[in-house]
């Protein structure tokens, strides 16, 4: 049996855009490298990815309480 391995895949990263190699070989697959992945974890710690969602009653409840006091 001869082993014939296929080309590596290749796809684009999400965050630059780039040639990824999304194989076991890259611990950052999907993304290209550290950094991109990197990037986009921080773009989810700091809320800038949000998913939409319909208000709920909890929604409505905190904003018609006042702050809480320092």
């Amino acid at each position: 049996m001869t082993d014939r391995s296929s080309p590596p895949r290749i796809v684009t990263c999400p965050t630059c855009g780039g040639d990824s190699v999304y194989a076991p070989t890259n611990p950052f697959r999907p993304f290209c490298s550290e950094r991109c992945k990197n990037l986009d974890f921080g773009a989810w710690a700091s809320e800038s990815y949000r998913v939409a969602a319909p208000p709920t009653s909890l929604d409505a409840e905190a904003d018609e309480r006042p702050p809480e006091p320092h």
